[in-house]
């Protein structure tokens, strides 16, 4: 049996010294302990009281065109009378903005969309023919329709002017901002006297 220090004897003060910080560091760590036995992390504590955690969250889209801006569009793109004149005759309409793929056009041209609602301009004047369109497509628009038939006529009646309503729908459309294409409709919804117009949502 070896022989044991002084330190390790009962009596000697350096044993007693490491006894009692020993004792002291026991009773602090059951203090501590006691002290913060309901404290709970943050996070925690957040989401137990229904409060949202400081994890930031990620906006809403914002919606492409607000009602205002939409009828802001539509009031300075059909206020202008200037019609494109190669529009003016009649052969097939077709329209897309840029990075609208083929396969859409495509499906514009079948009919594959569902017509969600529709406007006969016939026997219209071209000024009262621009009111009723402009009234449509803001309502369109605001409707959040993806799809919509214009009826303009062949323009077999106009004589030298061409078919006059149908040049002002194809200029006009392509003005507003939200028309992402259009394309003269199938021969059962009126052939190269309607268009079917894909607008965004």
């Amino acid at each position: 049996m070896s022989p044991r220090s002084p330190k390790e004897l009962p009596g000697h003060p350096a044993a007693r010294a490491d006894s009692d910080l020993s004792g002291a560091q026991t009773d602090e760590t059951k203090l501590f302990r006691e002290a913060v036995r309901d404290v709970k992390p943050l996070g925690c504590a957040a989401q137990e009281a229904g409060q949202p955690s400081s994890r930031r969250r990620r906006p809403r889209p914002a919606a492409k065109f607000s009602r205002a801006d939409r009828l802001a569009v539509l009031e300075e793109s059909l206020s202008d009378d200037v019609i494109d004149p190669a529009l003016a005759s009649g052969e097939e309409l077709v329209f897309h903005r840029t990075g609208i793929q083929a396969s859409v056009l495509r499906k514009l041209r079948r009919g594959d969309y569902r017509v969600q609602g529709e406007i006969d301009l016939h026997g219209l004047t071209v000024t009262e023919a621009k009111q009723e369109l402009r009234e449509f497509l803001a309502h369109a628009l605001t409707r959040q329709w993806r799809c919509v038939r214009i009826v303009h006529g062949k323009g077999l009646r106009s004589g030298h002017r061409g078919p006059v309503l149908k040049a002002m729908v194809g200029t006009m459309l392509r003005k507003v901002g939200p028309v992402l294409a259009y394309v003269s409709a199938r021969q059962v919804d009126g052939g190269t006297g309607a268009v079917y117009v894909l607008l965004s949502s």
